[in-house]
Parts: structure tokens; C-alpha cells; sequence
């Protein structure tokens, strides 16, 4: 059956979650579908950030810290993010980069277990999760005297041998959109003793994820991608609270001392998350933050994550099924997994051919992906689409679809122009 352009209209008009695309600065001509690498603009961002330039910086300049909650702003946040990534008030800190959060609770979940089962000296990793995670493990291993093991998703389970510290999973694949069932995979890792530490960056915002129920051990995660937060935004982390007291993070400054303020020479650890904060916090970015957070927080009135989570999967269902239509014969290939219970919110075409060329030519026509590079003989290149359901609607989709048809039609891709390769990718 044909799907047309008509057909998505209507999708559109029974949308109940349609009203929220106006939270959001969308460009001109614009089909933003890298929301998995930047998400787009809330309108409340400038005027929020000019608040605190003007006002708060300007003119109460110190007196911020207490007059307008500055020293609270990234525990409030991080109260924000737990809402959506099921995590109890108190548990959650907006603080730092992903990588450098990582750091903090890989170390803290080494020295854990170590002080648990001293002859547990491995770290377990997917081959294919995002470079930084294996960069920052294969440091920490070094220091440490760990190994660090990385197989195929589908090695994980006999990888799980008991001399296993730590599995250390991305809960959305950054290459494929592949996701892991949290519960069954943190119930593998800790039946043979491992700690479970998952980073959320292409799933907090995009996807159901509920911590506390998985019992999982620690998490790490984005906020410039689907939370929203602007480019460079604070990340987050959690510890589970029956760990988060028990070894210092190892970047112990003084936005984790349990007084920071009585400026004494000797650390003493705050209770709970509060720890895991180091040096002073960024207030104009957490304050964009906040408004991307809030962006996901308006969309509980219109039935929260499931409701966006329904829509996600009929964006890419709706997007799979127009590219098999309409680009057939143009040795497309799809590394997303099919099964809705294995599948984030974005979609990933493979080509062994001008997969970047292809995108440029996408770009230059308005619809914004990004490409992802293969590595020989395990993975083509990437052409890879995030949808994000707070803005992307199905007229959109189809209209990006027709744009790739277009593009690989003409072979519009091949001009020289599209074959230049930037910087950023």
C-alpha cells in the first residue's frame, strides 16, 4: 500500500502531541532530524539566558548565588531529569560532561568493586559503544590495573565471567539506534556480581527508561541531544543511593563537600549525589538546560514519555517503511533493528557508497542528518536520522524521504561539493 504525502497529513492532524513543536525554534525550511546529536532551540532559551546574563549576572552579580538559587541549580535540574529517566528526587545532579561524569562513577564503581571481590579486575564493554565511554575506561584501567574486554552485543551474555567488575553499556547504540533491555541485562550483569553502569545519552528524553525499577547501579547522560540543553549543555548522573555514600568520587572539589563553604583544608564528602558535583557549576548553561528540560516536562500533560515514545516509533516505522518504498534499488541497507522493544528513536540507513556525500546533499536541501563512519569489514557507513517526537511530524518525514529519493535518483550526491569532507561529520 502506497503511502502518500495526504496520509501523513492526516497523521499529523490527530496528533496530541502536535501542539508542542511551538516550544521550539525550528529554521525556516528546516527538517531537523539530528535532535540525537543536538536537539533544536526552545524558544524560552534566549529570553531565560538573557535573564541570567542581564539580570542575575548584570545587575545582583554574587548575591545570584542565594537570590536567585544558583548554589540549588543543579540538584533542582537534576530533580527535573529524574522525572524522566525514573530516579527519585535527590538522586540525579546536573554537573559536568558525560565523559567527565563517566569518569566519576566508573572509578567509584571500580573501587566498589574491588572493595566487594578483590579478584574482580575486568571491565565489559560493546566494541561499538561511543568512543569517549571506551576512551575514559581504557584510562581508568590503566591506572587501575583492570582489563578491559569489548564484544558484540550479542557476546555480552558469556562475557559476564565472574572476574567481571563492571558492565558498562550505552542504553541506545549511537551507531544503529539498538537498544538493550535495561532490566533483563542489569538482572544478567549483577546475577554473577558485576555492577551495572548505563549511559543514557541517546535514550533520556527519547525513550521510556525507569532506573530505579531496572535497579541498575549507575548511569551517566547527555543534555544537549533529546534533553535539548544547547550545545555543550551539563550532563548528568545518578548513583543508585545504596552505593552513592560509600567511596568518594575521585574529583573531589568543593561543590561536593559536605560544607563547602567553611573552607577547611581537608575533604569531607556530602551525603548522596551531591558528591558527585566538583568544581564551581555553569549557571548559563544550566539555565538553557533547564528550559530543554522543561521542554520534555510539557509533554507530561499530553501523556508524557509513552505518548512520545508511541509517536517515535511510528515516526521511524513511518520512515523505514517510505525509504523501502520509494529508494529501492539504491543498495540502501538498515542497521536499526525492526523489533520496536530493540529500537531508540532514530534510524540508521547503511550504503556502501557516498553515505557522506549523501548526506551533504540532504543538508544543502534542508533535511539535517548526520553521517557516521564504518570501520571495514564489521560496518558500512552510516546515514543516520534522529527523530525527535516533540518537533518532527509525518509530513516531515515524508518529505525527507523524498528529498533521499531525489538525491540518490539524480545522483545529485556525486557533485564535488557534497564529496568534501568537514571537520565535523
Amino acid at each position: 500500500m502506497t503511502i502518500t504525502l495526504q496520509d501523513c497529513r492526516a497523521l499529523d492532524a490527530q496528533d496530541p502531541l502536535l501542539s508542542l513543536r511551538e516550544l521550539f525554534h525550528i529554521p525556516h525550511g528546516t527538517i531537523y532530524l539530528d535532535g540525537n546529536s543536538l536537539g533544536v532551540m526552545p524558544r524560552s532559551a534566549p529570553a531565560r539566558v538573557a535573564e541570567v546574563v542581564t539580570l542575575e549576572w548584570g545587575t545582583d552579580l554574587i548575591q545570584s548565588w542565594n537570590k536567585h538559587g544558583w548554589f540549588s541549580k543543579p540538584g533542582q535540574v537534576g530533580d527535573k531529569i529524574a522525572r524522566l529517566i525514573g530516579a527519585a528526587p535527590g538522586t540525579v545532579v546536573a554537573t559536568d560532561s558525560t565523559s567527565v561524569n563517566l569518569f566519576k562513577v566508573l572509578s567509584a564503581a571500580m573501587h566498589l568493586a574491588e572493595a566487594d571481590s578483590p579478584g574482580r579486575k575486568r571491565i565489559v564493554s560493546e566494541r561499538s559503544n561511543f568512543p569517549t565511554d571506551l576512551y575514559i575506561a581504557q584510562a581508568l584501567c590503566r591506572e587501575r590495573g583492570f582489563e578491559l574486554v569489548l564484544v558484540e552485543p550479542e557476546e555480552i551474555s558469556a562475557a559476564l565471567t565472574r572476574d567481571v567488575a563492571v558492565l558498562m553499556l550505552t542504553h541506545v547504540n549511537y551507531r544503529t539506534g539498538a537498544m538493550h533491555d535495561m532490566p533483563a541485562v542489569t538482572a544478567a550483569a549483577q546475577s554473577t556480581g558485576a555492577l551495572m553502569l548505563w549511559d543514557l545519552a541517546h535514550s533520556a528524553g527519547a525513550v521510556p527508561v525507569d532506573l530505579t525499577a531496572a535497579n541498575a547501579d549507575y548511569a551517566v547522560g547527555c543534555g544537549y541531544k533529546y534533553l535539548n540543553g544547547g550545545p555543550g549543555a551539563p550532563a548528568f548522573v545518578w548513583v543508585n543511593p545504596k552505593h552513592a555514600d560509600r567511596f568518594w568520587q575521585p574529583l573531589a572539589g568543593w561543590w561536593g563537600h559536605a560544607t563547602p563553604f567553611e573552607f577547611t583544608p581537608d575533604y569531607r564528602p556530602a551525603p548522596g549525589i551531591t558528591r558527585y558535583q566538583c568544581g564551581t557549576q555553569p549557571m548559563i548553561s544550566l539555565a538553557a538546560l533547564e528550559c530543554g528540560v522543561d521542554t520534555l516536562l510539557a509533554a507530561e500533560t499530553h501523556g508524557g514519555m509513552a505518548a512520545l515514545r508511541r509517536k517515535s516509533l511510528a515516526l521511524t516505522d513511518l520512515f523505514i517503511s517510505l525509504v523501502r518504498e520509494r529508494c529501492e534499488g539504491h543498495g540502501l541497507g538498515l542497521a536499526t533493528p525492526m523489533d520496536h522493544a530493540q529500537r531508540g528513536s532514530q534510524v540508521c540507513l547503511t550504503r556502501a557508497e557516498g553515505a557522506y556525500a549523501i548526506v551533504q546533499a540532504l543538508i544543502a536541501r534542508g533535511v539535517v542528518g548526520d553521517f557516521r563512519a564504518g570501520d571495514g569489514d564489521r560496518h558500512k557507513d552510516i546515514l543516520r536520522f534522529g527523530f525527535t517526537p516533540l518537533y518532527i511530524g509525518f509530513e516531515d518525514v515524508w518529505h525527507a524521504v523524498d528529498h533521499l529519493h531525489q538525491v540518490l535518483q539524480t545522483g545529485e550526491w556525486r557533485r564535488p561539493e557534497f564529496n568534501q569532507k568537514h571537520a565535523v561529520t
